[in-house]
């Protein structure tokens, strides 16, 4: 069984040797589109399991991720869907967050996808999703905050007093990043030259995202700084 990120936080360091080429072939093709596009609003990055991209309304770009996925972009492109977040997992999981609170995925745990369609049919507003392997997931919405345990949403409330309106949230299995209107939050094992170019950027961030050392983030018009 995975462990939860709020154990794991602080105490545990990965070393990954084995699929830094895949990672860097699969981020290249991603690198060669954003820098292409001159924007890229929202990216899904992972150690071993591809990367996706997206920029303007619904343009997208992706390598090495499940077929699923890539239909779904083509058929939310295609019927001229807003994208709005992206979540690719180690394992494979993922979802796309578009319109007010539409969603195509594949993997989700129950809670998350019960959770997801209680807003949906409360018609709340959705601006981030963020899930891992270990089953642990937090959803933010223009009116309610969910997370999968208390010790998660506790975690993300607290911050409100201090940074204002959350905005997006991201996780991998033992760290957590959580961008709000006027600071961040920051759980486990977040790499420091992320932490440093966000406290140094001219940027008003509205997502981060990151995968071992490598990382991302952009402000909602598509100006965007990145480490791949």
């Amino acid at each position: 069984m995975k462990s939860s990120i709020l154990r794991l936080a602080g105490v545990l360091a990965f070393v990954i040797v084995g699929f830094a080429a895949q990672a860097q072939n699969s981020r290249q093709y991603i690198r060669e589109n954003i820098d292409e596009w001159g924007q890229c609003s929202n990216v899904a990055i992972t150690r071993t399991n591809g990367d996706v991209a997206i920029y303007g309304s619904n343009g997208w770009a992706a390598s090495q991720v499940p077929s699923g996925m890539t239909a779904a972009f083509r058929d939310l492109h295609d019927r001229e869907k807003t994208l709005k977040d992206i979540v690719l997992t180690e394992d494979g999981s993922w979802l796309i967050l578009w319109g007010g609170n539409g969603y195509n995925s594949e993997g989700l745990t129950s809670s998350l996808s019960n959770k997801l369609r209680q807003f949906n049919d409360d018609r709340e507003e959705l601006t981030s999703v963020a899930f891992n392997d270990a089953g642990e997931w937090a959803i933010v919405g223009v009116s309610h905050i969910a997370a999968s345990s208390d010790a998660i949403q506790d975690w993300l409330l607290s911050g409100l007093d201090d940074y204002g309106t959350l905005w997006s949230v991201h996780m991998t299995d033992d760290s957590m990043i959580a961008v709000y209107e006027n600071g961040y939050k920051f759980l486990g094992d977040v790499p420091e030259s992320m932490k440093d170019a966000l406290r140094n950027t001219d940027l008003n961030v509205y997502r981060a995202k990151f995968a071992g050392q490598s990382w991302f983030f952009a402000d909602r018009n598509g100006n965007y700084q990145y480490n791949m």
